[in-house]
């Protein structure tokens, strides 16, 4: 059943209520209560969930489910449509070398060359669009992480999925790329948000599907290229979006770092060195507005990692290797150190808070083994390249 819902200290009057699904145990930083009530004081909101995953945003809180009867693409951002697809691979992670594995996931640094219009036609997109982008990570907090079933909870629930312990899993996390920035930055300045009868709102709409199907896309050409690097089949097990806007019948249901309970499976992803989830979500808990957490969620922001990881080079070795005997490919310095798992919340909390307040059920834990991030800082490495040619120039005077 779970334990009782805590409601949020009292907000102004007239404010949607709010209801939160973690314990004391979860590191919540104050910023984000702060954002929280911000948003459940925007004109037309009705309600708001918040998960143990909560951290503050750039536009508003993370970890969060807002129901409005008006459109906020703030609320989104740009990252439309960004989430995580869950693939099984045909090979076990015994037969996986881990160092030779690392190396050959090297390939997914750089465009792909492959039949982009073939995957956008299928999906029902335009071909062309946005086709230089697709099939690539993009920098951040995302990631295409290879993985080993650890601990397994429900056996029998696990078995019909075609899934037992020690299987490979390659979960990605990615989102529209810039097709999706171009989609938020022609509503950027409307911060009161967007009547759907208007015809800015429909269009909004409309991009907004496009490039929430578009990210669908590209996480499956991600998972695509690592597994024809490895030589292996995938197969999907979940795609779980978690920033996205969604018409249901009481309004206009606004999901930020806040996966859909509506499915049968949802990955919720641990840090780098710690273990990530399959989870069952019991979908029965009317205030979680039919959501939970998508992960475990930042407990430090990206300007303080610096100087709390990282700061000497053997710190920064450590942070290539991780304690479940795998490898962490990211070759830019500083997104290795915002990205360390220091910056992240306890996953076994997070998990601990979902199951107790009955939004989840706990399949398996999956173990990182191979994390690819942006394998290195392409605005740096131009630079360093011009400064090359330059030299050389002056060498050949």
């Amino acid at each position: 059943m779970g334990n009782p819902l805590v409601e949020v200290a009292p907000a102004p009057a007239g404010a949607a209520p709010i209801n939160l699904f973690y314990s004391q145990n979860t590191w919540i930083e104050g910023a984000a209560i702060d954002q929280l009530h911000q948003v459940a004081c925007l004109a037309g909101v009705r309600r708001v969930a918040a998960f143990p995953d909560l951290h503050p945003g750039k536009y508003g809180p993370v970890g969060c489910a807002v129901l409005a009867d008006r459109i906020y693409p703030h609320l989104i951002g740009n990252d439309i449509g960004c989430g995580m697809s869950l693939f099984t691979l045909d090979k076990p992670t015994r037969k996986l070398r881990l160092d030779k594995v690392a190396q050959k996931l090297r390939a997914l640094e750089g465009p792909w060359t492959g039949d982009a219009n073939q995957y956008l036609r299928n999906a029902g997109l335009l071909t062309g669009l946005e086709r230089q982008s697709l099939g690539t990570l993009g920098g951040g907090n995302h990631f295409c992480e290879l993985q080993s079933v650890g601990a397994v909870y429900d056996e029998k629930s696990l078995a019909a999925i075609g899934l037992s312990k020690g299987d490979a899993l390659l979960l990605v996390h990615s989102g529209s790329r810039s097709l999706g920035t171009d989609v938020f930055n022609r509503v950027f300045d409307q911060h009161h948000g967007l009547e759907p009868t208007t015809q800015q709102a429909q269009a909004y709409i409309q991009d907004h599907d496009q490039a929430v199907a578009w990210a669908r896309v590209n996480r499956q050409v991600i998972a695509v290229r690592a597994a024809d690097a490895l030589r292996a089949d995938i197969r999907l097990l979940a795609d779980s979006p978690h920033n996205l806007i969604e018409l249901r019948d009481d309004g206009y249901l606004h999901r930020k770092g806040a996966a859909k309970a509506e499915g049968t499976l949802v990955p919720i992803a641990g840090s780098r060195d710690a273990p990530s989830f399959l989870v069952k979500p019991c979908g029965n808990v009317a205030e979680s507005l039919s959501s939970l957490a998508h992960g475990s969620g930042r407990r430090y922001d990206r300007a303080s990692m610096t100087g709390r990881a990282g700061k000497m080079k053997s710190d920064r070795e450590r942070l290539e290797r991780t304690s479940f005997g795998g490898h962490v490919i990211c070759d830019d310095r500083q997104l290795l150190i915002e990205e360390a798992p220091l910056a992240y919340k306890d996953s076994e909390q997070v998990m601990a808070d979902l199951v107790a307040t009955g939004l989840a059920e706990k399949l398996a834990a999956l173990h990182p083994l191979i994390t690819f991030k942006k394998a290195r800082d392409e605005e740096r490495t131009q630079r360093r390249e011009k400064q090359s040619r330059l030299r050389d120039r002056r060498r050949g005077r």
